[in-house]
């Protein structure tokens, strides 16, 4: 008889409350709109950068885009084009994206081609936990070469990271697509 009674005081009590599952809490982070500046320092050529962005120029026209809020840093590395290098340079940059492949999940090309400014490259989007996030190449086939890639100062957390990622693959394409050479 106990029994009986424990069970129906516990059937009667569940009845009342509905169980609802509640999603998983997620962090939001939102980063204003970038403001752009043409930077043009001493070197073979320019861009538009975020100026949410502190730059850092190294030697050979080499450039460090901080982006100290989000613990970013997109390295850039400027080289001239000598004695027909072309091809070993488009490896060598083909290469640095790939080498991500054993802890990426994915990495999806997007070709860039502007004949009016003669700017031609490739955009590399990493997805997962691997070191960088992105790396792209810019070139006029002639003359120019840079190549970039982006960094946190974090361990590879691709989950975590992704708003920023977002964000900063915008500005590596505003970088890309207002590129200008200079003779």
């Amino acid at each position: 008889m106990r029994i009986v009674f424990f069970l129906l005081c516990s059937v009667l009590a569940s009845c009342g409350n509905d169980v609802r599952v509640k999603p998983d809490a997620k962090l939001r982070l939102e980063y204003p709109p970038g403001n752009y500046e043409r930077m043009d320092a001493d070197c073979s050529y320019s861009f538009i950068k975020n100026d949410l962005a502190t730059l850092k120029k190294n030697k050979n026209c080499g450039m460090n885009l901080v982006y100290p809020k989000m613990q970013a840093t997109i390295y850039l590395t400027y080289q001239k084009i000598q004695n027909n290098n072309i091809d070993s340079l488009l490896y060598d940059a083909q290469k640095l994206a790939y080498d991500h492949i054993l802890k990426a999940e994915s990495i999806p090309e997007q070709p860039y081609v502007n004949p009016d400014k003669e700017v031609y490259g490739m955009f590399y989007s990493i997805n997962g936990n691997a070191a960088s996030q992105s790396h792209f190449y810019v070139t006029d086939s002639l003359n120019h070469f840079v190549s970039g890639s982006l960094y946190f100062k974090a361990k590879p957390n691709f989950d975590s990271i992704y708003p920023a990622v977002v964000y900063l693959r915008e500005d590596i394409r505003k970088l890309m697509e207002t590129i200008e050479w200079k003779n």
